[in-house]
């Protein structure tokens, strides 16, 4: 029975594991980026902004094309006016129709009207720069969903590149384990033969315990990563581990400092694009106070029966319209459209401001990101040497344990650096080509 119960839960360990388990995925920056581009949420939910735009300026048609509607009526009355002009469009007036009698008590009639209205617009100038807006406002929300899509780009590259720091992160700490493990069967066998005393032993232990615990911190941090890179590919995280096809770039090539804004830049393109929007709503505003020329048109078909066509007749005409004064409201509304041109205006020099201001701090940063990469590769060689020469001198009795520990531990801690600085490097050089693209 205690076999049986062992075995069990066995299959039960194996099963848990099983379901834990974690598909590591093979990924390059290329096939990450179209993938992106083809699934990503935010992208999705800026082309569905630029449809929405789009739909809107695509109303701003009625400024021209004809506005068409049918009807179909049916009455039963005895209204003295309503019976007379229900027979009259009918046509099928008589002469006894004009008996006062009948004429003011007249019996049931019914009536079926078919009627088409046209409605078509002529000199509407307020509807013209309405529909320039609107114009406007659709390229740059479409120059906008092109900007989130280069910024979606960025963002993917520093997730692969954070990626890629992770697993260097985790080689390193491999190899830290592997040598502060090989310094505690050192110490050990210092400590059997009587060379050593205990607490030099602890010491290792405690070292080796916290390269196992920044071990475990890593490889989270792989998971966490790759996380957030299906997250931005609209992937379902399943648990998937990715792992990059290319190596963390450690190549440092200088290009020279661009201060200069270009002003061809997507989302600069798409702020004059919606102050221009804004103007446009502005000089609408004022057209406003013009008067509209308008044309109408309908045909009729009158019958007693339903859908009959016994008799018909049309009308056309031009109106010509002019709200004189409105409580205020036209004034109001001009008002509020010229505040909202110069808040944009406003707004868009701010904008331009600080992209410059951006791009001028990212120039020094990347100068910055630069000779902190060569400063963290020297230090790294250098206390790469200095472990070298203590470990040599520990093996031959001339140095402490606690020495030894703290040329390892800065060693690791060195390398770890040199890698975090040249991902900011790497990083900053994409932001760079971010902000000048």
């Amino acid at each position: 029975m205690k076999k049986i119960n062992v075995f069990a839960l066995l299959v039960s360990l194996m099963s848990s594991v099983m379901g834990w388990s974690q598909d590591t995925l093979m990924v390059s920056k290329k096939e990450i980026g179209l993938k992106a581009a083809d699934k990503n949420l935010q992208l999705k939910i800026a082309q569905q902004e630029f449809q929405a735009a789009q739909a809107d300026y695509r109303q701003s048609n009625v400024l021209f094309l004809p506005s068409i509607t049918a009807s179909h009526t049916a009455i039963s009355t005895t209204n003295p006016l309503m019976a007379f002009g229900s027979k009259l469009n009918q046509e099928i007036l008589t002469q006894a129709d004009f008996n006062p009698a009948l004429l003011n008590n007249p019996a049931r009639t019914q009536n079926f009207a078919t009627k088409i209205e046209i409605l078509q617009p002529l000199i509407n100038i307020d509807g013209y720069y309405g529909r320039q807006a609107a114009k406007a406002k659709m390229d740059a929300v479409q120059l906008q969903t092109e900007r989130t899509k280069e910024y979606l780009e960025l963002e993917v590259n520093k997730a692969f590149m954070q990626l890629q720091l992770a697993y260097k992160a985790v080689s390193v700490l491999k190899k830290a384990n592997t040598t502060v493990q090989a310094n505690l069967q050192l110490v050990q066998n210092y400590y059997k033969q009587g060379l050593l005393q205990k607490t030099d032993v602890l010491s290792v232990q405690v070292r080796v315990n916290e390269i196992k615990n920044q071990l475990q911190y890593a490889t989270s941090a792989i998971q966490n990563t790759s996380d957030y890179l299906a997250f931005l590919l609209g992937e379902e995280q399943k648990n998937t581990v990715y792992k990059p096809v290319e190596a963390l770039e450690h190549a440092i090539i200088s290009s020279p400092v661009n201060l200069a804004l270009p002003l061809n830049r997507k989302d600069l393109q798409a702020m004059d694009q919606s102050v221009m929007a804004y103007e446009k709503m502005s000089k609408s505003s004022q057209m406003n106070f013009l008067p509209r020329l308008n044309a109408f048109g309908s045909y009729e078909l009158y019958d007693k029966n339903f859908l009959g066509m016994n008799a018909s007749g049309y009308l056309f005409g031009a109106q010509l319209s002019w709200t004189v004064f409105d409580g205020y409201k036209s004034i109001g509304k001009m008002e509020k459209a010229k505040a909202d041109f110069q808040k944009s205006t406003i707004e868009n020099q701010q904008y331009k401001a600080q992209s410059q201001l951006e791009l001028n701090k990212t120039n020094r940063q990347l100068l910055d990101a630069e000779n902190k990469v060569n400063l963290a590769k020297l230090a790294f060689e250098q206390s790469e040497e200095a472990y070298r020469i203590r470990n040599n001198r520990f093996v031959q009795g001339l140095e402490k344990t606690t020495e030894l520990l703290q040329a390892e531990t800065q060693m690791a801690q060195k390398e770890l650096e040199h890698l975090q600085a040249v991902f900011e490097y790497n990083f900053t050089k994409e932001y760079l080509q971010f902000l000048t693209k």
